[in-house]
C-alpha cells in the first residue's frame, strides 16, 4: 500500500507539470487548432487516434465538445450519435477523460460532462463514478451530473449504467428524485442481472438512509441466485450494507454460512480473518464459534485499528466475553487509539464498556482522547454521542468542561442529540458522581434547560416527516418519562399530514412510547385502509402490531383487519419464517385466525424451515420467535379448535419457561394471607399456579355453588406439587368433572402498570388475551388494576380486605 501510494503521488506530480507545460504552450498548440477547424466526426476521431500520447485534458475537452456541436449542426433526422457513440475513437476520449478529470478546472469538466451526456449515458456513468471516487460526493459538478441523469432518465434502459450513476448522485438528489430512481430501478432490475448491479442498489439504499422493502427483497433473491459466484468480500459487504438498513434475511444468512463454514481454514490473513469473524461470528454453532475466538486471538497483533474494531463490535454483537482474546484486543488498542477519528472512538469505548473490560489503563487513555474530541467538537450530535460515551466509563465523573459543553451547544441539539445528553446527565445523577461544589445546582439547571430544549422543539415542529425522522433515534427514560406527552401533542397537531409515506414511522413511535392515542390511531387506520395496496406487507405488520398490542379497535375495526388481512394472506411469500409466526401471534391476540396463515404456519415442512432459520437469528430474535411460536399455538388450541392443530409445546415449556416462574414475593405472602383470612384458611387459595396450557397465575381458588370455599386438601390437590397438572387438550373438561356440581375456579390477577397503556386505564392486547383464555379454561377471572390496589382507597388493611372479599364474592 505505501509504494502504491509514492507511485500515485509520482503520477500526481508529472501529470501538474505537464498541465503546467501545456498551459504555457497553448497558445501555439497546432493540435488544438486542428480539433477545432474539424467539419466531420471522422476528422476528429482520425486526429484522435493519430495523437493518444499527446492529448491533454484541453485536447479532450474541445474534443468532445466539437463532436457535439457537429452533431447539433445536423437536422434531428441526419445525427448520427449512435455512430458517434460507437466508434473506438469516442470511447479512446471517454478513457482519457475519466483519467484527466482531477487536472480539469470546473468548467472544463462542466463542459465535459454535457458532451459526454449528449453522446452517451454510459460514457457519463464511468466519468460519474471517477468523480465518486474522488470523493467529490457533494460538489456542484455532481449535482450537475445529477440534473443531467434527471433530464435523460425516462431514456435509461440499462440497469448497469443507471446503478452506477445513483451511487455517484447519491449525496446530493432530493427525496422526490429518490423516489423516481428507485421506481425506475423496480422496472429494470429483474433477477437475471448481475449481482454486482443489485449491490449497487443497496448501496445507494444505504447511503440515502431509504428502507425500501420490495427493492431489498428483490436484490436479495439475485444474490440468492448468485450465491456461487459470491466471495467473502462481497458476502462481508452485503452483511454491512444490511445490518445499516436494519434489513435482515434467513436464507441468505443460512447460504453465506454454509458458503463460509466450508472454507473457514482458508482465511489466516487479519483483513480476511477479520471479514468472516464479522459475518460469521453472529451465526455460528458452539464448535465455529470456539475455532473464531481462538484463531482471532491467535491472529490479534496483527489487526489494524479498523479490523480491531470491527472485532470488538462483533464480539459485543455474540454477547462474547472470551476474556483472553479481549486481553489481546486490549494490547492492540493501545497501539492504535491515536487512529481512530471521534465516532469510531465513541463505538470503541462503548464495546469495550459492555464487554466489561477492566483494563483501568486503556480507560483513562479513552477518557483524555474522548475529552480532547470534545474541547474541539462543533458539531452537536458529536458533542452529544461523546457525553453519553464519557457517562459510561467506569467512576467516570461530571466535570466542568462536559457542563460547559453541554450547556453551549443545547439550544442547536436534535431530539436525539438531547436523549443521548440527558442519559449520561441521569446516570451521573443516579451515581453521584458530582465532584465539586454547586455542581449539583448546576446539574439540576443542566437538566432543565436540556428539557426546555425539547419541548421548543417539539412545539415548534411544523413537519411531521422531519419530526419523526428525529424521535427514530429517541430512547430511554427521558423519552418516556419528560416529552412523551409533548410529543403526541406535536404529532396530534400535525395529524393531517399523515400519509402512506410516514404512517409506519407514525407506528413505530405510538409502539415506542406505549401511547393510545385514538386520534392518532384512527388516523393511521383510515390511512392504510385507503393505501392498503401501497403498503408493503411487513410494514403492514407493524401497522397492525400497534392496534393489537394496545387492544384498541379504529371506528371501523372490521373492514381495517379484514382489509389488512386479505393483503397480506395475498403476499405470504414475502415474509420470512419467522416473521409469519410473529404475524399469526399479533393477529391472534386481536383475535383474528386466518386459515391461510394458520395452515402454512403449522405445517411440518414450514416448521422444518423455521427450525433451519432460527439457527441463524441472534439469541434475542431466536428465544422470542419460540415463544411467539408457543403462544400462537396456545391460542390456535384453545380458539380454533376445528384447525385440529395440536399442542406440541409441553417439552418446550418445561425446558425453558418453567425457570421463570416467579417466586412468591412479598405481595404475594401478604395477598395470600388476606385470602386465608378471608376464605378460612391458607389451604383454600393456591398461590404461583400453574394452569392447562402453561399461564401461571397469581392466585387460584374454588368457590362452590353457594359461594364457599372449597379446600385443596379436601379435593386430594397438592398445594405445591404443579407438576400434579397433566397438559392436554381435553384437560379443561377432566378438571370440571373433578370438582362438584356448580363450582368454579377463580383466577385472582394483579395487573402492574405494564399492562396497560401509558397514562391509561386501558388494558393491553396481552392481558386481555390471558383473560379470555383463561376464560376458556373454565375460570372466573379476578383482575386487580395497580392503580386501584395501590390507590389511597385501599391504604390499609382493613380496606384491602374488604376490597378483596366484593371481589371475590361479586355476581359474575
Amino acid at each position: 500500500v505505501k509504494n502504491e501510494r509514492i507511485f500515485l503521488d509520482t503520477v500526481k506530480v508529472r501529470l501538474s507539470a505537464l498541465r503546467h507545460y501545456q498551459a504555457r504552450t497553448l497558445s501555439s498548440d497546432l493540435l488544438l487548432s486542428q480539433i477545432n477547424n474539424c467539419t466531420h466526426e471522422d476528422e476528429v476521431f482520425s486526429l484522435v487516434g493519430k495523437n493518444k500520447a499527446r492529448l491533454s485534458e484541453k485536447h479532450v475537452g474541445i474534443a468532445l465538445n466539437v463532436l457535439w456541436q457537429l452533431q447539433k449542426k445536423k437536422p434531428l433526422l441526419l445525427r448520427t450519435i449512435d455512430y458517434v457513440r460507437n466508434h473506438s475513437q469516442f470511447l479512446t476520449l471517454c478513457f482519457l477523460a475519466e483519467n484527466k478529470v482531477e487536472h480539469m478546472d470546473n468548467e472544463a469538466i462542466v463542459d465535459t460532462l454535457y458532451s459526454i451526456l449528449s453522446l452517451s449515458l454510459p460514457a457519463l456513468s464511468k466519468f460519474a463514478l471517477c468523480l465518486h471516487k474522488q470523493r467529490r460526493h457533494f460538489s456542484p459538478l455532481t449535482g450537475k451530473i445529477a440534473h443531467l441523469v434527471d433530464m435523460k432518465l425516462d431514456s435509461v434502459q440499462d440497469i448497469r449504467i443507471l446503478s452506477v450513476l445513483m451511487i455517484s448522485i447519491s449525496g446530493v438528489i432530493s427525496r422526490s428524485f429518490q423516489d423516481r430512481l428507485l421506481q425506475k430501478v423496480e422496472q429494470l432490475l429483474g433477477e437475471e442481472v448481475h449481482f454486482n448491479y443489485a449491490k449497487r442498489i443497496v448501496q445507494f439504499l444505504q447511503l440515502s438512509k431509504l428502507t425500501y422493502p420490495s427493492l431489498l427483497e428483490k436484490c436479495n433473491k439475485i444474490f440468492l441466485k448468485s450465491a456461487s459466484h459470491l466471495d467473502l468480500d462481497n458476502i462481508s459487504l452485503i452483511f454491512g450494507l444490511y445490518e445499516q438498513l436494519g434489513f435482515d434475511n434467513a436464507e441468505f444468512c443460512l447460504t453465506a454460512k454454509q458458503l463460509l463454514s466450508e472454507s473457514i481454514d482458508d482465511y489466516h490473513d487479519p483483513e480476511a480473518f477479520a471479514k468472516l469473524f464479522f459475518v460469521l461470528g453472529p451465526m455460528a454453532g458452539s464448535k465455529v464459534r470456539e475455532r473464531l475466538l481462538t484463531t482471532a486471538a491467535l491472529i490479534a497483533e496483527g489487526f489494524s485499528s479498523h479490523q480491531a474494531l470491527v472485532i470488538l463490535k462483533t464480539m459485543q454483537k455474540m454477547k462474547c466475553r472470551h476474556s483472553h482474546l479481549l486481553e489481546k484486543m486490549v494490547s492492540v488498542l493501545h497501539r492504535h487509539l491515536d487512529s481512530y477519528h471521534v465516532l469510531q472512538l465513541v463505538k470503541l469505548t462503548q464495546c469495550l464498556v459492555l464487554l466489561r473490560c477492566h483494563d483501568q489503563e486503556l480507560f483513562a487513555k479513552l477518557k483524555m482522547l474522548l475529552l480532547g474530541f470534545l474541547k474541539s467538537s462543533v458539531i452537536p450530535a458529536d458533542t452529544a454521542a461523546i457525553i453519553r460515551t464519557l457517562a459510561m466509563l467506569p467512576s467516570s465523573q461530571m466535570e466542568e468542561i462536559i457542563i460547559n459543553k453541554a450547556t453551549a451547544v443545547l439550544p442547536q441539539c436534535r431530539l436525539q442529540n438531547l436523549s443521548c445528553i440527558a442519559t449520561a446527565l441521569v446516570k451521573w445523577n443516579h451515581y453521584d458522581k458530582l465532584q465539586w461544589q454547586n455542581t449539583s445546582e448546576l446539574h439540576v439547571k443542566l437538566l432543565q434547560k436540556l428539557n426546555d430544549c425539547g419541548f421548543q422543539r417539539l412545539q415548534k415542529a411544523r413537519n411531521l416527516n422531519l419530526l419523526l425522522e428525529e424521535l427514530t433515534h429517541v430512547n430511554g427514560e427521558w423519552l418516556q418519562e419528560v416529552i412523551s406527552e409533548e410529543t403526541v401533542a406535536a404529532c396530534r397537531r400535525l395529524i393531517d399530514q399523515v400519509t402512506r409515506a410516514n404512517v409506519l414511522q407514525l407506528s413505530f413511535f405510538l409502539i415506542k412510547t406505549n401511547h393510545r392515542c385514538p386520534l392518532l390511531l384512527n388516523r393511521i387506520a383510515s390511512v392504510t385502509v385507503q393505501n392498503i395496496n401501497k403498503i408493503h406487507p411487513l410494514e403492514m405488520y407493524f401497522i397492525l402490531y400497534l392496534f393489537s398490542v394496545l387492544n384498541y379497535d379504529p371506528p371501523a375495526n372490521e373492514e381495517f383487519f379484514q382489509s389488512c388481512i386479505q393483503h397480506l394472506t395475498s403476499n405470504l411469500s414475502c415474509f420470512e419464517t419467522h416473521h409469519l409466526v410473529l404475524l399469526g401471534y399479533i393477529l391472534a391476540v386481536a383475535g383474528y385466525f386466518p386459515p391461510a396463515l394458520i395452515k402454512t404456519v403449522f405445517d411440518v415442512s414450514f416448521l422444518s424451515r423455521l427450525d433451519a432459520h432460527l439457527e441463524v437469528l441472534s439469541d434475542t430474535l431466536r428465544q422470542k420467535v419460540r415463544s411467539r411460536l408457543m403462544k400462537l399455538n396456545r391460542a390456535v388450541c384453545l380458539e380454533c379448535p376445528e384447525f385440529h392443530i395440536p399442542w406440541f409445546h409441553e417439552h418446550y415449556f418445561q425446558r425453558v419457561s418453567c425457570k421463570g416462574i416467579s417466586r412468591i414475593n412479598p405481595l404475594r405472602q401478604h395477598v395470600h394471607r388476606m385470602l386465608a383470612e378471608i376464605l378460612g384458611g391458607s389451604h383454600y387459595a393456591r398461590v404461583s399456579v400453574l394452569t392447562p396450557y402453561y399461564y401461571e397465575i397469581d392466585f387460584e381458588c374454588i368457590l362452590d355453588k353457594n359461594k364457599k370455599p372449597l379446600s385443596y386438601v379436601a379435593q386430594n390437590i397438592l398445594l405445591d406439587d404443579l407438576r400434579g397438572i397433566h397438559l392436554r387438550h381435553d384437560i379443561k373438561d377432566e378438571d370440571r368433572k373433578a370438582l362438584p356440581q356448580g363450582a368454579q375456579r377463580i383466577a385472582l390477577e394483579f395487573l402492574d402498570s405494564k399492562a396497560f397503556s401509558k397514562d391509561s386505564r386501558h388494558l393491553k392486547g396481552e392481558p386481555a388475551v390471558k383473560k379470555r383464555h383463561l376464560e376458556i379454561l373454565g375460570y372466573r377471572v379476578i383482575q386487580i388494576p395497580h392503580f386501584e390496589w395501590n390507590s389511597m382507597v385501599l391504604s390499609t388493611k382493613p380496606e384491602q380486605l374488604e376490597y378483596l372479599r366484593k371481589r371475590l364474592y361479586e355476581a359474575q
